[in-house]
C-alpha cells in the first residue's frame, strides 16, 4: 500500500488502508490476550501441570482448567475422552471389534486444542523424530491425521490422569 503500486486503484486505497488499519489493531488485542492467557497459565497450577504434556500448550491448558468438569467426575480416562469425543464408535457384532472413525459427540472447542496440539507434536516428530516409541510406531505404520487423533485421544486420556491423580508428565523412555 505504501510503495504506491500500480496494480492497487486509486479508488480502493482509502479503503483497503481502511481495513490494513483494522487487522493491525486486531492483531495487537490478539497479542494482549495471548500474553494474559499465557500469565494465567503460569499462575495456575493446574495448567502448570498440564503444559508438561507435549502438544498442550497455555490456550490449551486454560481451556482445560476452565472447561473440563471435575477429574472424579470420570471413572477412567477412556470416559473422559468419550465426553470430548476423541474415542472411536464400535460396531462390533459376533465376537469381532470393529472400530470406526471418531464420534466427534463431545465438548468441541476443547477437542479441537486438543487435535490442533496432537498436530503440531506429530509435525514436530515426522521432522525432527519422537523419543516416545508409541507415536514413532504409529507415524511407520498410520496416516498422519490417524496418528493425530489417536494421539489426542491417548493426551486426552493423560490428562485426565494428571488431573485425578496429580503430579506431572514424564516422557516415555525409547527401550533398547
Amino acid at each position: 500500500m505504501e510503495d504506491n503500486d500500480a496494480a492497487i486503484p486509486e479508488a480502493a486505497r482509502p479503503i483497503l488502508s481502511l481495513l490494513v488499519v483494522q487487522l493491525q489493531s486486531l492483531d495487537e488485542r490478539v497479542a494482549v490476550f495471548d500474553r494474559e492467557i499465557a500469565r494465567r497459565a503460569r499462575e495456575d497450577a493446574e495448567a502448570k501441570r498440564l503444559m508438561t504434556i507435549p502438544g498442550i500448550g497455555p490456550i490449551t491448558a486454560t481451556a482445560l482448567a476452565a472447561l473440563a468438569p471435575s477429574a472424579t467426575t470420570f471413572k477412567k480416562g477412556h470416559n473422559f475422552a468419550a465426553w470430548l469425543g476423541l474415542t472411536p464408535l464400535q460396531r462390533s457384532s459376533g465376537g469381532k471389534q470393529k472400530l470406526g472413525e471418531t464420534s466427534r459427540m463431545g465438548e468441541r472447542t476443547l477437542r479441537r486444542l486438543l487435535i490442533i496440539g496432537a498436530s503440531a507434536a506429530v509435525r514436530w516428530a515426522m521432522r525432527k523424530g519422537s523419543r516416545d516409541p508409541w507415536l514413532s510406531q504409529m507415524l511407520e505404520r498410520k496416516p498422519p491425521m490417524l496418528v493425530i487423533v489417536a494421539l489426542a485421544n491417548k493426551t486426552a486420556r493423560i490428562v485426565w490422569a494428571l488431573l485425578s491423580k496429580g503430579g506431572t508428565y514424564r516422557t516415555p523412555v525409547l527401550q533398547c
